[in-house]
């Protein structure tokens, strides 16, 4: 058997890490399609390098461009893999235009789509990934869900169930995986000044609250807010266009603001798991906080992981800067007494088993 994993992004090459190291533990051949929907190193190659991944058998550069160019670039070029690869299966994971890319010239080469990440569903069609996660469910051959409710979200669309495995998240085992490498590596708290459980890591990059000034302006404010309420340090991983969009705009933040450019998964999973609070507008950090038990407040009005909301772990703010200091300070002292609804750390070794079933 022969399994081809499409990924373009930081995210995906996290969760699909556990998936690559069954493969190699049951002997089974795979290879690796990188779109470089990120290209920047620090987003990209060294993730490779640090979890001592294989490296991409093909990446095709396509870069930033128009959603509607960069899904096309990648749609053509992975076409042209997969017909001269012929693996049995295409794996793709989570929400991007890499992952729409990657399904539809698996399907279009006549070839079975394996969904990781399957369900998640946030009932907003002014975001992206809404677009490409409902796409993906819909054409896919294999849906691995994180849990028993985006089972049933999927369900609710008329997906046949024979199709659907809940076999927990990815993350976990990440995070599991991963965690004594970052012990060992070099100490990231150290060289930034921090103690444990003293300070507050930020990231924020979607398009809703970076892209727009007025937006960007708000989530500026209530950062700025909520040092001065806890009086804690922020650290601000920032990516690479919020940067440019807080420089052009020429927005000040307070001198508890730390601005650091991306770092390395294993640094930043060192950073996440010694914070006190995480403020943050994606995804996978809402699943990484309730793994490693640091309370979360999510920049957005919505989110695909309910499941987080009804633990008590995380909590929506948006980014009117009241709003933001409020959740803050209720989930700063959070007691962190829950346990991770995404699985036991074992999801890989099921998808793959699946798979060769």
């Amino acid at each position: 058997m022969k399994i081809c994993m499409v990924l373009g992004t930081r995210p995906e090459i996290i969760k699909l890490s556990p998936i690559m190291r069954a493969c190699e533990e049951k002997g089974i051949e795979y290879f690796i399609i990188h779109t470089g929907q990120h290209y920047d190193k620090n987003m990209d190659s060294i993730f490779f390098e640090e979890l001592k991944l294989a490296s991409p058998k093909y990446n095709l550069g396509v870069g930033s461009c128009s959603p509607g160019k960069q899904i096309s670039l990648m749609l053509e070029r992975i076409e042209e893999i997969l017909l001269k690869e012929n693996p049995d299966v295409v794996l793709v994971q989570g929400d991007t235009n890499s992952v729409l890319a990657g399904a539809l010239a698996a399907k279009k080469a006549n070839l079975k789509v394996g969904h990781v990440e399957a369900g998640l569903r946030s009932y907003d069609e002014s975001m992206p990934e809404e677009h490409n996660r409902i796409l993906v469910d819909h054409i896919s051959d294999f849906l691995f869900a994180s849990t028993e409710d985006a089972a049933q979200k999927i369900d609710n669309e008329g997906i046949k169930k024979e199709k659907v495995y809940v076999v927990g998240n990815t993350v976990v085992d990440a995070v599991y995986q991963n965690g004594d490498i970052a012990e060992q590596s070099k100490n990231i708290l150290k060289s930034l000044g921090l103690e444990k459980n003293e300070y507050i890591i930020t990231t924020a990059h979607r398009p809703a609250n970076v892209d727009s000034p007025v937006q960007l302006k708000k989530l500026v404010d209530g950062l700025n807010g909520v040092v001065k309420e806890l009086q804690l340090p922020l650290i601000f991983a920032v990516h690479p266009r919020t940067k440019n969009c807080i420089e052009k705009a020429k927005f000040i933040l307070d001198d508890l603001v730390k601005l650091i450019d991306p770092v390395g998964y294993l640094d930043f999973l060192q950073l996440l798991k010694n914070a006190k609070l995480i403020i943050t507008d994606s995804g996978g950090i809402q699943e990484e906080a309730s793994v490693l038990k640091v309370p979360c407040v999510t920049t957005r009005e919505n989110t695909e992981r309910p499941e987080t909301l009804t633990l008590g772990c995380n909590i929506l703010s948006g980014v009117e800067p009241e709003k933001m200091i409020a959740c803050a300070k209720e989930m700063v002292n959070k007691s962190r007494d829950w346990n991770s609804p995404y699985g036991d750390g074992k999801t890989g070794e099921r998808i793959v088993e699946i798979i060769n079933q």
